[in-house]
């Protein structure tokens, strides 16, 4: 009997001596979520902005971490709203993380955040572009990229101050189309589109929605078509781009020029998928990796640390966006000396980086609204497979074409 009630009480002691070295552990570690799409449509962006906030947190562990901790990061899977509000609750209570990293899309941006707000947790966005993640007064709602709007703003830009000087015309004689995927990516960066054609006096004959799980977009197509488009304004995800440019080869058909918003549009896989006719294409974006380095100094060495580490190329600037983000959001940590909530909003509002000293060409200055104001998408071109950055002048690799496919 002595030795069937000495061996719970030694389980017991070795339990308990056990408890304070994982919690040690526990302490030692500054846990982090990390919210994307790792899995579904939206899977190969995710993991691609994934990766450039995992690049950043391994570089800064290496240099003795945050708050003289080491970084962990601790992974949830958003493959639509719903699921984005179960695992963000999830990394805040079960996995118990200081903040949390994300996310790429929008809608799942816009809906992890609510909750996260609620919560007081601090919530860092580095990929999502809508608009509205940053315009509902939160407090802890942080994002280190370019809006919609700014997106909007360089593609309608482009039309006048690119497109038709180079083709010898009046701006003002093009016939511009809008067509958008129907979710909160697409409506805001298509709204603030036609605002700014009709602010500058162009002449949008088109704008058009339809659903990112459409499986065709002929019907859009016959009707751009019909409207006689020489510009198309497109934002849409990568399937949809592959559709979209299936269905113009089938109409034989296509504008004399598309404009892209991200997304797809960024990715050589997508250029890779489409073939030729890709060729010529611009698309407004973060910034990408044919950059003049004196622009964005330190590019070329955060493509080193990618492939060293993954041991391919980088396949989109959103890696290099999230990366940027990550640097500046964990500076504002340190600087917090600590994780409290208002302490890091505090830290974060404190940022003051020079536009031009980064690896993205960005700077850091956040609004009350917890924007950045010195991230400003590129215009860039794919050109003989590569996409390169044709405007602005300072960042540009290679002239503007006017021509697109081929």
């Amino acid at each position: 009997m002595q030795q069937i009630r000495r061996r719970p009480l030694l389980a017991g002691l070795a339990a308990m001596a056990a408890a304070p070295r994982i919690g040690l552990a526990q302490a030692a570690e500054l846990r982090f979520g990390a919210l994307f799409p790792f899995s579904g449509a939206l899977a190969l962006l995710g993991d691609e902005s994934f990766r450039g906030l995992e690049v950043a947190v391994e570089e800064r562990n290496a240099a003795g971490g945050v708050l003289g901790r080491q970084v962990r990061l601790v992974k949830g899977d958003a493959v639509d709203q719903a699921q984005a509000i179960a695992e963000v609750r999830r990394l805040m209570t079960a996995e118990r993380v200081s903040a949390v990293f994300g996310t790429y899309a929008s809608p799942l941006s816009f809906a992890a955040t609510q909750v996260s707000e609620l919560q007081g947790v601090p919530y860092f966005e580095m990929g999502a572009v809508a608009d509205p993640i940053t315009d509902r007064g939160f407090r802890y709602v942080f994002r280190s990229c370019p809006r919609s709007s700014d997106f909007a703003a360089v593609s309608v830009a482009a039309i006048p101050d690119a497109l038709a000087p180079l083709w010898g015309v009046d701006p003002t004689t093009l016939r511009i189309a809008v067509l958008f995927e129907d979710a909160l990516y697409g409506q805001t960066v298509s709204t603030f589109q036609e605002q700014q054609l009709r602010a500058r006096g162009l002449n949008l004959v088109e704008k058009l929605g339809y659903s990112a799980r459409s499986a065709e977009l002929s019907s859009a197509i016959q009707r751009l078509r019909g409207a006689n488009a020489d510009i198309v304004l497109h934002t849409g995800y990568q399937n949809d781009i592959l559709l979209l440019f299936r269905g113009m080869q089938e109409a034989s058909w296509q504008p004399r020029m598309l404009i892209g918003s991200g997304a797809g549009y960024s990715l050589t896989e997508t250029a890779r998928s489409v073939g030729p006719a890709f060729n010529g294409v611009l698309n407004v974006d973060f910034t990408q990796f044919a950059v003049n380095e004196r622009f964005a100094p330190g590019v070329s060495t955060f493509v080193d640390l990618y492939k060293r580490h993954y041991g391919s190329d980088p396949r989109s600037g959103h890696s290099l966006a999230n990366y940027f983000g990550t640097r500046v959001f964990l500076d504002a940590v340190q600087r917090a000396g600590g994780t409290d909530k208002d302490r890091i909003r505090t830290a974060v509002l404190a940022s003051d980086i020079a536009e031009g000293t980064t690896a993205t060409g960005w700077g850091a200055r956040f609004d009350e609204r917890g924007q950045n104001t010195r991230a400003k998408p590129f215009l860039l071109q794919w050109q003989d497979g590569t996409l390169v950055t044709v405007l602005p002048q300072d960042a540009a690799v290679a002239p503007l074409r006017g021509r697109m496919g081929g």
